[in-house]
């Protein structure tokens, strides 16, 4: 229940705003303001929320957290009367509307709080009424700046009808402010731990479907590099009918020379020449093999992955607030949305993290996104590859052994696997610079150090989990 008029004005007659200035604005949420006021020996916090049926003004003793980025509102209100003295404070004709006059530097502004439910709103004005601006924007109601407010008077009530409104009960020895503080208070509570569930249980319900849905596309994928040989079959088959393809066919009939010279039907692109859409395959073909190789990592990650978001949905009805938003921040969970998660792979070293970069587009985003200037780049010399990055860790240096085994995931997700040995060379990530007008994710490094490797097989299996190495 919203305040009536009566308890509006015992509210501010227990205030007693008057000569009283403004020191900080802070705006939580989408529907409450708290101004902090200060006189001589007297500092308090002063809320207004427009939370629908709870819609009031009263002094608090809650603390709230100030948002890293101030809202729109906010940012006007405090360059406008932040340092400001509060001159008058009133309520208007018994009509739940109370103005509020600020000077500041001989400037004058006057802030309105109309606390009508969900009608509620803060208008701030200069002296003659016009609008600078308006906590809630609402054109149908000519409450957007360049307006005047208050609007033309419309008829009022009768007083027979105001007087039969009371102050509510107020336990001996409290105020009314401290009354409406731990009524509303406490149901505010209430109100955003259930907020707060309901987002974090939307969020993660909507994370294990994408973890679900990329499980099933990974585990669907060839399984061995002899299943992602028949894209490169297919290639030399259309390479080798490329004279029978006809301008805007979408069939290629021919007869399977790797299998007995079965009848086979390929779909190919009629945008495309005979020799690119021999190309795409092969192109397929290397993308199948590539993928196949890491295919039992990726499965591993991505189910790890899918139990912990489980066993955090399972677990939000045990959370506090508190807890909801330091594991959730709500501004980690919009950028989810539009950010992918860390990309590539990601192994442990003796407690080390070791993030491995596949494509180009992998190298960037972990360069841009997920490492830091003292973490440890790795690349092979002359043989193109993924990136790889030891996270560093305060006051220590990378060990030997982390290096090595960082060094054979550089070689093992490289050209230069197939030789068993390469040179590499590493530098920190602070001493890499992009090569302007490159190729995604081209650096070039500097103050590199130099590391020979040869493949181990006992290491990669360590490592991946995989025996799939060349011995």
């Amino acid at each position: 229940m919203s305040l009536n008029w009566k308890e509006i004005d015992r509210i501010l007659e227990e205030l007693d705003l008057p000569d009283t200035h403004i020191q900080e604005v802070v705006q939580p949420d989408f529907t409450s303001l708290v101004l902090t006021l200060y006189r001589p020996g007297n500092r308090f916090r002063l809320l207004t929320s427009f939370d629908g049926a709870h819609t009031r003004l009263n002094r608090t003793e809650r603390r709230f957290t100030k948002p890293r980025t101030a809202q729109r509102f906010a940012q006007f209100l405090s360059s406008r009367v932040k340092g400001g003295r509060i001159v008058s404070a009133a309520q208007i004709d018994r009509d739940r509307i109370v103005r509020m006059k600020v000077v500041r530097g001989g400037e004058t502004s006057v802030i309105w709080i109309r606390l009508w439910g969900n009608a509620g709103n803060m208008i701030v004005t200069d002296a003659d009424g016009t609008i600078l601006d308006a906590f809630y924007r609402r054109p149908k109601r000519n409450e957007v700046t360049g307006g005047r407010f208050p609007p033309e008077e419309k008829p009022k009530r009768t007083s027979a009808r105001l007087e039969e409104f009371e102050v509510r009960p107020i336990p001996d020895g409290q105020s009314l402010n401290a009354t409406i503080d731990a009524e509303y208070g406490e149901k505010h509570d209430e109100r955003a731990l259930e907020n707060e569930k309901k987002r974090v249980r939307a969020l993660l319900t909507a994370r294990i479907a994408r973890l679900d849905a990329r499980l099933s596309a990974v585990e669907s994928a060839p399984d061995t590099v002899d299943d992602a040989v028949r894209f490169r079959e297919i290639g030399d088959l259309i390479a080798a009918n490329a004279h029978t393809i006809g301008p805007r066919d979408e069939w290629l009939s021919a007869e399977d020379f790797y299998h007995d010279n079965a009848p086979v039907e390929i779909p190919i692109d009629p945008a495309l020449s005979p020799g690119e859409n021999a190309e795409r395959y092969y192109a397929m073909y290397k993308k199948a093999a590539e993928r196949s190789k890491t295919r039992g990592q990726d499965v591993a990650n991505l189910r790890a992955r899918r139990d912990q978001a489980q066993a955090d949905l399972d677990s939000i009805e045990s959370l506090s607030i508190d807890e909801l938003r330091n594991r959730f921040p709500p501004r980690a969970m919009k950028l989810e949305a539009k950010a992918a998660e860390t990309p590539g792979l990601k192994y442990d070293s003796n407690g080390y993290t070791i993030l491995v970069g596949r494509t180009a587009t992998e190298n960037d985003t972990l360069l841009r996104r997920h490492v830091r200037g003292n973490d440890v780049w790795l690349h092979t010399r002359d043989y193109p590859g993924g990136y790889v990055f030891v996270k560093s860790k305060p006051g220590k240096s990378v060990p030997l052994e982390v290096l090595l085994d960082a060094g054979t995931l550089a070689l093992v997700y490289s050209k230069a696997r197939k030789s068993g040995r390469a040179d590499l060379y590493y530098t920190f990530v602070k001493h890499l610079r992009r090569a302007k007008g490159a190729k995604l994710g081209t650096v070039l490094p500097t103050h590199e150090k130099n590391l020979v490797v040869t493949l181990d097989p006992a290491r990669v299996r360590r490592l991946t989990g995989s025996a799939d190495v060349d011995e």
